[in-house]
């Protein structure tokens, strides 16, 4: 059976029709789905988020488990809909061994959500959720916006780069640096998964492009792009809140199982709360 036959069977039952109505109503009540095995769930997921066009939060009982249903619904919806929100550190809260990959994962949904595009469906579980995260507000005050034909000098931009805690190398390879030869600046922002090429004429940004940090060949033309530092730098831990407080209102939440996910949460305040 084709997949399209699958999800179009999904779409069409009646059981689907009755969970579109309840999420879209202006006064929705939490409802509870029995009977999705395997990647029924997923596609299930899938298709109310296509049909709603509302942003969707869905929380897995631990990574593993997240990682399958990611997989399931990337091949449904698409890299472009479809978010990764990892924890940050490589074990639950040694603080010092967060991981660079996931600290990246992790900003790149926060830029989604701040930026306003258009609707994700983000897949997490309970140690990535139990992590604060940085204030939208404190975001936008550390967020450089570059965009093709503004006026900005490579020297101001240089500047707000130190301020923001990256370093300056040769060449770069990883998120948190930068290097400037002539009138190009590449920089690797915390909120893409390629690094940035940007190209001065003089004071204004002459263009915008990714590049591949083993070929250096240029990837994809841009028209605007949004610098973010590491957002679980210890600098700027001072104005933290919930990721459920930084999503949307608006925001589908959907839980596997939502007495594991307690107790999974319940797990780690003791874990970082030994004393309580």
């Amino acid at each position: 059976m084709s997949k399209t036959l699958v999800r179009s069977l999904f779409r069409e039952s009646s059981a689907q029709a009755a969970l579109k109505t309840q999420l879209t109503e202006q006064t929705r009540d939490n409802c509870v789905v029995s009977g999705l095995v395997g990647s029924a769930l997923s596609i299930t997921i899938a298709e109310l988020f296509k049909e709603t066009a509302l942003p969707f939060l869905l929380i897995l009982n631990d990574k593993e488990q997240a990682a399958y249903h990611l997989n399931d619904l990337e091949n449904i919806l698409g890299d472009e809909s479809v978010l990764f929100y990892p924890g940050s550190y490589r074990r639950p809260y040694q603080i010092e061994q967060t991981d660079n990959a996931n600290v990246l994962l992790r900003s790149e949904v926060l830029n989604r959500i701040n930026s306003r595009k258009k609707p994700a469906l983000i897949v997490t579980y309970p140690e990535a959720l139990f992590e604060k995260v940085v204030t939208k507000k404190e975001l936008e005050k550390n967020t450089l916006k570059i965009s093709v034909g503004e006026n900005l000098s490579i020297d101001f931009v240089n500047e707000v780069l130190f301020e923001y805690n990256f370093k300056r190398v040769d060449f770069v390879t990883e998120p948190g640096e930068f290097s400037v030869r002539g009138g190009i600046l590449d920089v690797f922002s915390f909120s893409n998964d390629e690094p940035y090429r940007i190209e001065f004429f003089g004071d204004e940004i002459d263009s915008i492009r990714t590049f591949d940090v083993e070929t250096q060949l240029s990837l994809e033309q841009l028209k605007k792009v949004f610098v973010i530092p590491n957002v679980e730098n210890k600098l700027m831990e001072e104005n933290r809140e919930s990721f459920l407080k930084y999503i949307s209102g608006k925001t589908i939440i959907c839980l596997k199982d939502q007495e594991i996910v307690n107790n999974a949460i319940d797990a780690l305040f003791h874990q970082s709360n030994p004393g309580i």
